[in-house]
């Protein structure tokens, strides 16, 4: 894959280039603002970008504002965003477009490499990745939605898997439950949401979505 690394701390940047480039992956560009990153979006058209929210100028949501940016001009082009912290306005407005192609993770997270790698290949690959911390703190902050009151426990805990970025496949390894048994919770998860099967949309993005909005 083709990637850009956007993080102004050097030595975290370094790290995650040489950890990148291990795996047999290019970084074909880096940034440490939200300009350069823009710049760098714009012009290298990755298969994946990692891109720090806080980043110089204002060292408040630079990195963000690029990467929406970017996808404003590039729909769907795929970006995992690295936060210190959980912030659920990110990951709403991330998630807000329906593409699909977005991931969200704690700079902690990073320390794990194959779960680094991992969620970089889902996000190039179209799908989400959501930092399983990043969802056990919507949890715990009473996030909720009128509609998740319609789910099942069983159907809660495959959604909140979902959230994670995880395929039918995975979520059933996980539960311990067959391949068909997951099809059949997601496929009925969706109608409760109200998620149509509309080919112009991502009904698992969508649903994430909805998952992490308040009411």
């Amino acid at each position: 894959m083709r990637i850009v690394v956007a993080e102004d701390l050097y030595l975290l940047r370094d790290g995650m280039v040489r950890l990148i480039e291990a795996c047999g992956h290019q970084v074909v560009a880096t940034a440490a603002t939200g300009p350069e990153t823009l710049d760098a979006l714009l012009k290298w058209r990755p298969d994946v970008a990692v891109v720090d929210v806080r980043m110089p100028p204002t060292q408040t949501d630079e990195g963000l504002r690029a990467a929406l940016s970017a996808r404003g001009e590039l729909p769907g082009l795929p970006v995992l965003i690295l936060s210190q912290y959980v912030e659920q306005l990110y990951a709403r407005e991330l998630l807000a477009d329906g593409a699909g192609g977005i991931g969200y993770f704690l700079k902690e997270s990073v320390f794990d490499a194959d779960q680094f790698i991992d969620a970089l290949e889902r996000v190039a690959a179209g799908g989400t990745a959501m930092d399983p911390a990043v969802i056990a703190k919507l949890l715990s902050s009473g996030t909720s939605n009128r509609r998740l009151e319609r789910l099942t426990e069983r159907e809660h805990s495959v959604l909140a898997l979902m959230a994670e970025g995880l395929s039918n496949q995975a979520v059933a390894r996980r539960l311990f439950l067959s391949d068909s048994a997951i099809s059949k919770y997601t496929t009925s998860l969706f109608g409760k949401l109200g998620i149509t099967d509309d080919d112009n949309n991502n009904r698992r993005v969508l649903a994430v979505l909805a998952y992490l909005n308040n009411p």
